[in-house]
């Protein structure tokens, strides 16, 4: 079976502002990386070049007036009912080509979906994705397309059982908000608690509603989070949940913002424990959709991104220095990231860090893993 990934260099013309911490720019840093280590030749791999979503596809969860509002700020120019849907905000901005920029990240996810429908490829792979965020009339955290929940409707519709599993720092609420209330979706989401970080939701109690409910999962971390905690939470809830609901597809959004020195999040998962969760993904062995996500420290975001791509191969990548080349490509963009998995540390999280993760435990335990079949 062959893997495919999205070339996101297409997407590159597109800017959120100098003063703006979602650098697109990412998108072609991280491309290059997987190049130099010969990860984008790999035999079995395949591109595809980003596509526009249609306004059909995207209303599968988008309303049409949100859409038309987008669309009129293409131009990046004011235009009315812009702060009402959360555009034109130090967030949220307009610029120009930004309906375009939301609709071919869509697409893209979109494309990703298909691929894995019409069987011909088991891993789908779209770091520009991940834009969890964004409600259905509404832009936030620096999301305009929902394009996670544009492409799990899709399979959905299609007759699939999807598993959806977010490890980026901040709750993936959008994407929840779209599945709350069916059960053809689990969401499930590892972030850094509300009570601490935007967008101040995805607490444990949160648990779906009407057939949903038991469908949606949250496992919220206090700051300080390490290794540990990332590993007990995949251990003792992400596989558990993940086997009991046995989905027909895996999405996953595989966030960089959770590794410590993100500036915009205060967790501290290393960069061989993000590796390692993917492999884990891996794993379970079912067909595979994967977003990108957060991540504002770009030299993470490019290894993290490049090691998981690598993994989705069954690809293990040396120890050591990254490619100098690549070294010196990111040097221009101001990005320094010299050894590939970064610094080895295996500090314990603050005690009270783990605590609060096993009353979590405990509490997903008597209400989540009963109602998906399989009380642990």
């Amino acid at each position: 079976m062959r893997n495919c990934l999205v070339d996101p260099r297409p997407l590159l013309r597109f800017d959120f502002g100098p003063l703006h911490p979602f650098k697109i720019y990412r998108l072609g840093l991280t491309y290059s990386l997987m190049e130099a280590y010969g990860l984008t030749r790999l035999p079995g791999v395949y591109s595809v070049i980003p596509r526009q979503a249609t306004e059909t596809e995207a209303t599968s969860f988008h309303s049409l007036s949100y859409l038309e509002v987008l669309r009129l700020c293409d131009t990046g120019l004011w235009v009315p009912s812009l702060f009402s849907h959360g555009l034109g905000t130090s967030d949220n901005p307009v610029f120009p080509g930004v309906y375009e920029w939301g609709m071919l990240v869509a697409g893209a996810s979109l494309q990703c979906a298909e691929e894995i429908l019409a069987g011909r490829a088991r891993v789908a792979f779209n770091l520009a994705g991940g834009l969890h965020h964004a409600m259905a009339s509404r832009a936030s955290g620096f999301c305009h397309i929902n394009d996670g929940a544009v492409a799990i409707h899709a399979l959905v519709a299609a007759g699939k059982r999807v598993a959806y599993v977010d490890i980026d720092a901040h709750h993936g609420d959008g994407v929840q908000h779209a599945f709350y209330t069916t059960d053809r979706a689990l969401t499930v989401s590892v972030h850094q608690s509300g009570s601490t970080l935007f967008p101040g939701s995805g607490f444990a109690n949160e648990m779906g509603e009407a057939a949903g409910r038991g469908y949606a999962v949250n496992v919220p971390l206090l700051p300080g989070a390490r290794d540990d905690v990332f590993e007990k939470a995949y251990v003792e809830v992400l596989l558990p949940v993940l086997r009991a609901f046995d989905p027909d597809v895996l999405v996953t959004q595989l966030g960089a913002d959770a590794l410590l020195g993100d500036r915009v999040a205060g967790l501290s998962m290393s960069l061989p424990q993000f590796e390692r969760m993917v492999a884990g993904f891996r794993e379970l062995g079912k067909p595979w959709l994967a977003l990108g996500g957060g991540g504002y420290d770009v030299g993470n975001v490019a290894r993290a991104w490049t090691l998981a791509w690598a993994q989705m191969n069954g690809v293990v990548l040396p120890d050591g220095e990254t490619p100098a080349g690549w070294q010196e490509e990111a040097a221009g963009y101001g990005v320094a990231a010299r050894i590939l998995r970064g610094d080895s540390d295996s500090e314990p999280s603050p005690t009270r860090v783990m605590q609060d993760l096993e009353r979590t435990i405990a509490a997903l335990r008597e209400t989540i893993l009963p109602v998906l079949g399989r009380a642990v």
